[in-house]
């Protein structure tokens, strides 16, 4: 779902000076509620400073909340009023520190500030928005539409819309190949068509390609090098790694019955299945598993980063906390339903 790209230190930098603000993007007729800009944090002295806690932050539709978990002890410590049916989050750290949630019944998105968890603005006017994911740089996220078959635009310095392109009916998972300024959306959650954006100008993509990817296809995950794209199944027990390039695929991944879900970490990629109740480490090169452990039943949903592993559980409403060798560390309930989680450092 943060997933959550790394993206070359030169391109962040072109973009963070001007995540703060301006009027030179071009606007659409999706209504943007504005919110206070939250003031400023306060700095601690060096010698008070103190590492920042690593998080969790959790969607729980049934509650219109998303929670803020600390890591490693699965403890509550906020509980953020969302619009309502909160379903998919994004969250980066960095120049634009941003959290983006989604919801779906509501027809809303909320631009939350990454260090206040203060609300920058609420854009309404959608559909139903499912997945959020944020470009490149930090300054854009990206959002589809299912109802409207639309890819939205969101500026997060000042949240508004900078364009909304019709991509095709049921649009849901997408990803950012950063090295080649392209984004990939499956039309559908099982998708038999996925579509190609060209990013090369993110605050307006176009619409480039598309293809059938062979199969019901689920989601959608990148590797870091860009190279490679894992497609989930909706209906098998294997992801598709696919060339970049030329949409070859290039090896499968055994991992448990569909649909399941990636994330990456460094040089390795950590799948779920759901419904398998299982959740492995693969190389990402090559996709050979190394580690296979449990989750809990209805774990579709995962991330990785800051030295753990997560999975939510739809079904269970639990966290499961891993270290990057799937040691389990902690299983949280938190909820009726826990759908969507990001990992993010406060």
């Amino acid at each position: 779902m943060t997933r959550r790209s790394a993206v070359a230190a030169v391109i962040l930098g072109a973009l963070a000076a001007g995540c703060g603000g301006g009027s030179h993007h071009r606007s659409s007729a999706t209504t943007v509620a504005s919110v206070a800009p939250a003031p400023p944090p306060k700095k601690r002295p060096a010698s008070a400073a103190a590492a920042p806690p690593v998080q969790a932050l959790v969607t729980a539709e049934t509650e219109n909340r998303l929670l803020v978990v600390d890591l490693p002890s699965g403890r509550v410590v906020r509980r953020l009023a969302i619009a309502n049916d909160p379903e998919d989050v994004a969250a980066n750290s960095g120049a634009c520190s941003s959290v983006v949630v989604t919801s779906a019944a509501a027809g809303k998105v909320t631009v939350l500030d990454r260090e206040t968890l203060r609300p920058r603005g609420v854009i309404g006017g959608f559909g139903t928005p499912h997945i959020a994911e944020i470009a490149p740089g930090g300054a854009y996220a990206y959002v589809t539409d299912d109802a409207r078959g639309t890819v939205t635009v969101i500026y997060l310095g000042d949240p508004r819309v900078t364009s909304t392109i019709e991509v095709g009916a049921s649009a849901h998972h997408l990803s950012f190949d950063a090295a080649q300024h392209l984004a990939w959306v499956a039309l559908g959650e099982t998708a038999r068509t996925i579509v190609i954006l060209s990013t090369a100008d993110l605050a307006h993509p176009r619409v480039i390609g598309r293809f059938d990817p062979g199969f019901p296809a689920h989601d959608i995950e990148f590797s870091p090098n860009g190279q490679q794209a894992w497609v989930t199944s909706a209906d098998s027990p294997d992801v598709s790694v696919f060339s970049a390039i030329d949409h070859r695929i290039l090896f499968r991944v055994p991992v448990g019955t569909g649909p399941q879900h990636v994330a990456f970490a460094g040089h390795v990629a950590y799948l779920t299945s759901g419904y398998g109740g299982v959740i492995e480490q693969a190389d990402a090169s090559t996709g050979r598993v190394n580690r296979r452990a449990s989750s809990p039943y209805g774990s579709f949903e995962l991330d990785a980063g800051q030295g753990y592993v997560v999975a939510s559980s739809l079904l269970r409403g639990t966290l499961a906390i891993y270290n990057p060798e799937l040691k389990l560390l902690h299983v949280a309930h938190l909820a009726r339903a826990a759908r969507e989680v990001a990992i993010s450092t406060d």
